[in-house]
């Protein structure tokens, strides 16, 4: 009886462990790759910007790869068109940055770097946190062909405008034997790709809540 009582809760021991395995398996893979939670028109001291917040998953190979003190470049690419029915969208605005994300074997501290510019991190989760934060440079007011006022006269005039926003892992500034990789298997692809929204009055009222240009 306690024999077939110990085999019994082993059994089920073992089918809770599976299950738990399975469950972690599947988050992990879940949260594998980049996606949008929130994208956005802002007005800041400079000018207007479009700006994104990602959710970003590294596969278990790039975390493998960035532990063995192997960079990983990222693109934030951002752009603004004008739809016309009657022909192909113009490119009104279009502006990408350089995001590089590395880690120091000695100091065992990530970094995130743009430019001259960079930051430390314990943790690859803070540094992932600051690369999900993607802000494109300011929107020159030239851009918009107008003579006065801003986006907010422009669209009076001309129609709403179409943003869009996307960040990926920039494949071709990996070492050459991880390009031969990243060309055939899934392990190096991540990519949010395209998110647009439509850019209106009600939208510039919004980023700029003191009514002012």
């Amino acid at each position: 009886m306690t024999v077939s009582f110990m085999h019994c809760c082993k059994k089920l021991l073992n089918t809770l462990l599976r299950g738990v395995f399975v469950f972690a398996w599947l988050n992990t893979a879940y949260a594998e790759g980049i996606y949008v939670n929130k994208a956005e028109l802002r007005l800041d001291d400079d000018g207007y910007h479009l700006s994104a917040n990602y959710d970003i998953g590294l596969t278990q190979v790039m975390q493998q790869a960035l532990s063995r003190g192997i960079p990983l470049y990222f693109v934030g690419e951002f752009s603004l068109t004008r739809p016309r029915w009657y022909w192909v969208n113009e490119d009104v605005f279009q502006g990408e940055q350089t995001i590089k994300l590395s880690y120091n074997v000695l100091t065992r501290q990530y970094r995130i770097s743009r430019g001259s510019l960079f930051q430390n991190f314990a943790s690859l989760d803070d540094a992932l946190n600051i690369l999900a934060r993607q802000n494109s440079p300011a929107i020159p007011p030239e851009l918009l062909k107008k003579e006065e006022g801003y986006i907010a006269e422009w669209i009076k005039r001309e129609g709403n405008l179409v943003a869009a926003v996307r960040l990926r892992l920039d494949n071709s500034q990996l070492p050459k034997l991880l390009q031969v990789n990243a060309l055939s298997g899934s392990d190096w692809s991540l990519n949010s790709d395209w998110y647009r929204w439509e850019i209106s009055q009600e939208a510039i009222a919004v980023s700029n809540p003191a009514g002012t240009e």
